[in-house]
């Protein structure tokens, strides 16, 4: 079985003013779909193509060496990708109800805070990388950060959700303006989405 890349659930200008269509086309149709080819090169003629991306990354140390370095990228850009457009919606942004808003509180004291705490997380990654917001079984919500296409699934961890920080995801748009395309995330995140990832 091939991994495929999923259409976008919207229009590539669906995010317009906060992500431009050209960066949304070639994040998508270039990036992504670079990473899925890369995995499914990387695995074939192995007895891992039956095995869901999830599985794959959670036990990613117990992979063999000669694809394990192959999962861990290009498998991590192909779920962070699949998860992240998953996210985003022209109708997101607000704050979020339900279990999540309430776990979001007792975790961080308010939104205001999670949200504050979550940019500062993200401006201060060096490099590229991603910034989540995580649940662990142990000891609730949190927010940490993973360099390259590395995820928090193969930490124990379940991303709730996340916020791609590599270059080709802001920078035609914001250049070295970081900071202000964290900020504009907040106005697509689809709460939804992130409600189901967190009961998951």
């Amino acid at each position: 079985m091939s991994f495929l890349t999923p259409a976008l659930p919207y229009a590539y200008d669906a995010l317009e003013p906060y992500i431009d269509s050209k960066t949304m086309e070639v994040h998508h149709d270039k990036h992504h779909e670079g990473y899925t080819g890369k995995l499914n090169k990387a695995l074939e003629g192995s007895d891992l193509g039956g095995r869901s991306i999830e599985d794959l990354l959670k036990g990613l140390n117990d992979l063999p060496e000669s694809v394990r370095t192959a999962v861990r990228n290009a498998g991590g850009g192909h779920f962070n990708h699949n998860l992240f457009w998953e996210i985003l919606s022209p109708k997101g942004g607000g704050e979020p109800k339900g279990s999540l808003g309430e776990a979001l509180k007792k975790d961080f004291g308010s939104f205001a805070s999670f949200k504050d705490s979550f940019s500062q997380k993200g401006a201060g990654l060096f490099g590229s990388g991603w910034v989540w917001l995580v649940k662990d079984s142990a000891s609730g919500l949190s927010i940490v950060t993973t360099a390259n296409q590395d995820n928090p699934l193969s930490s124990g961890s379940t991303p709730v959700l996340g916020l791609d920080l590599w270059e080709h995801a802001y920078y035609l748009k914001y250049q070295n303006r970081r900071p202000e395309y964290i900020e504009n995330f907040f106005n697509l995140i689809n709460w939804e989405k992130a409600e189901e990832n967190f009961r998951s």
